[in-house]
């Protein structure tokens, strides 16, 4: 079973944001978040062909983010998840993520949950060191059975700025 991890892309700024008055978790895309993440999509669908499902926190700039990788695959099926909304239960997540069963599955979110996660996935341990992921960066966690923590392998990271290049 293969994992892939998607940091959100670039959003407005949350001080910004905040001037408006409306909550945090409907923050959009920027213009050029979506531009750059179209790209990234782009590369992604070639490094990860046989992807099944794109699950998603239900904050605005991670379902954005999740629409723009399903159209790289033609749209992919979507699904929210609010347990990758930023500070949800890492537990639940886990519990979630143990009970699929793609054979491929992307799941987008936010910094610094996603970065913890992929930590204790391959390491083992929750209080593992956590391995950051840039806006609109990615990694891929290959797994014997399902997905468990300590099951994890890293097969690979990747920064959005080297994800352009490849869409090119």
């Amino acid at each position: 079973m293969k994992l892939l991890v998607v940091r959100h892309a670039v959003a407005q700024e949350r001080d910004e944001w905040h001037e408006t008055g409306r909550p945090d978790n409907e923050r959009p895309l920027t213009r050029k978040g979506r531009t750059e993440m179209k790209a990234c999509a782009k590369a992604l669908a070639r490094l990860v062909p046989g992807l099944d499902l794109i699950a998603t926190s239900p904050f605005t700039r991670a379902a954005d983010t999740a629409e723009l990788l399903a159209a790289a695959w033609s749209s992919m099926p979507l699904l929210d998840v609010k347990e990758l909304a930023s500070g949800g239960s890492r537990n639940e997540l886990l519990k979630w993520l143990a009970s699929r069963t793609e054979s491929c599955l992307a799941v987008v979110g936010h910094e610094p949950d996603l970065g913890s996660l992929v930590g204790s996935l391959v390491v083992g341990d929750s209080r593992a060191v956590p391995i950051p992921l840039e806006k609109a960066g990615a990694c891929l966690l290959r797994f014997p059975e399902r997905i468990e923590q300590g099951q994890g392998e890293l097969r690979w990271l990747v920064y959005p700025r080297l994800l352009r290049k490849l869409a090119r």
